[in-house]
């Protein structure tokens, strides 16, 4: 499925008979949680529960210490790793709804997530937030990010990132 960006008309109820996987890329601060934040209340406490609990995938809630944010590269693979198994996991056990929240800047990156979602016969909606090749947006992510990533690496990350 081609990458589209979604607003609040896309806010459907998921079809109960379809299962989706939602995949996100964006900058750090671009907005990525909060529009899961968003999306999940438009779809009822039932299932924003359900998926906070089962269905839903981020590196970087490993990297989260007594609610501190401590990012060590050194586990930054295998806590994709994690990710990533979790994710298939839930795919696994048919969740319904199931949502990778990760940078995602290369294809590279969500390719198993895609491959695995789709082999398993889920619907999958590639959520592309903000425009990463755009200055001011960089600008702003860099501001808002809370993992206080600089601007400098925030900018060689919309660098790398593949739109296409």
């Amino acid at each position: 499925m081609s990458e589209s960006r979604l607003n609040s008309k896309d806010n459907n109820s998921p079809d109960t008979n379809q299962k989706r996987a939602i995949i996100l890329r964006g900058l750090p601060g671009s907005g990525k949680s909060h529009w899961v934040d968003t999306y999940l209340k438009s779809q009822g406490l039932e299932i924003a529960t359900r998926v906070k609990q089962y269905g839903y995938f981020s590196t970087d809630s490993l990297f989260m210490v007594n609610g501190q944010y401590q990012f060590d590269v050194s586990k930054l693979s295998q806590y994709h790793q994690h990710n990533l198994c979790g994710f298939i996991q839930a795919l696994g056990t048919r969740e319904p709804l199931v949502i990778c929240d990760n940078t995602n800047v290369c294809h590279w990156e969500y390719a198993a997530y895609q491959m695995a979602a789709k082999a398993l016969g889920y619907q999958v909606k590639i959520v592309v937030i903000g425009d990463p090749k755009n200055s001011q947006h960089q600008s702003l992510c860099a501001e808002r990010n809370r993992h206080g990533v600089p601007l400098g690496h925030i900018r060689k990350m919309a660098q790398l990132f593949e739109l296409d």
